[in-house]
């Protein structure tokens, strides 16, 4: 069967866009999904995400990691799936969709980046050395110094593979204070490697900025190897964080047929 695909990124962290709303063929399993994402056999990507008729709303969108099985929320691909959206028809400004973790919505600002809304975060761990919360995925975060020269692949997966995490995994995600913003580097699961930006890992780290600075600022520029964001919140009281938005851009890459 040959498929008509789409390609985009967000800051660095790409995507596979397929359109199955018309059924006119059905997800690819997970053997296929992870050959297609694969960096010298198949397409290349971080992940994969279908796009789904939904009754209410503008679509449902489904995200598969780079290992080819169903992930958690993806902040990125949240934002992709908006132009993706607005490329096909199904939208033009603004999107209201369901994902894996509720509805979200998107909206196309003047300067044609992404403003994605993100679920409230009420509950923020602290471990002596690390943070850890839930923002759409579960993130492990750490501040560090040394940054720049740090070998995520190496830190992150020791983490992620760790006796505590090991069976359902975590988003490893080392910041530092930088600027005007914080820096984020971050292992992904399910890619089990460094990615250039992921958006609910940016998220926990901001918040989690705000707490460890004890700051009351709302709005962040977040540093990352793909590109820079920005991270909006209120916090209403010491670990509720609510009207949570993510922005940056989502390019559209190239698009072609492949034969699945």
């Amino acid at each position: 069967m040959v498929v008509h695909f789409f390609k985009y990124h967000g800051t660095g962290n790409d995507f596979i866009m397929l359109d199955t709303r018309n059924n006119r063929f059905l997800t690819p399993g997970p053997e296929t999904i992870a050959t297609l994402c694969h960096r010298r056999f198949g397409i290349g990507a971080d992940g994969l995400v279908t796009i789904h008729p939904h009754k209410n709303l503008d679509f449902i969108m489904k995200y598969y990691n780079s290992d080819g099985y169903e992930g958690s929320m993806c902040g990125n691909a949240g934002r992709c799936a908006v132009k993706f959206a607005k490329k096909l028809g199904i939208t033009d400004k603004s999107a209201r969709f369901e994902a894996v973790d509720g509805i979200h919505e998107g909206r196309i600002s003047p300067d044609n980046t992404v403003i994605l809304t993100l679920l409230p975060v009420s509950t923020v761990s602290y471990f002596g050395d690390h943070y850890e919360l839930f923002t759409g995925s579960p993130h492990y975060v750490k501040f560090t110094q040394m940054l720049e020269d740090m070998d995520v692949r190496k830190e992150g997966s020791a983490i992620r593979y760790s006796q505590k995490y090991k069976k359902d995994g975590i988003n490893v995600n080392f910041v530092s204070f930088y600027q005007d913003g914080i820096y984020v580097r971050t292992y992904e699961r399910g890619v089990e490697d460094e990615t250039l930006s992921c958006g609910t890992g940016i998220i926990a780290s901001a918040i989690c900025a705000a707490i460890e600075k004890k700051s009351d600022k709302d709005s962040w520029i977040i540093y990352t190897r793909g590109g820079t964001l920005r991270v909006s919140f209120n916090r209403s009281v010491k670990e509720h964080f609510e009207d949570i938005t993510l922005q940056g851009p989502a390019t559209f890459v190239f698009e072609g047929y492949i034969e699945i």
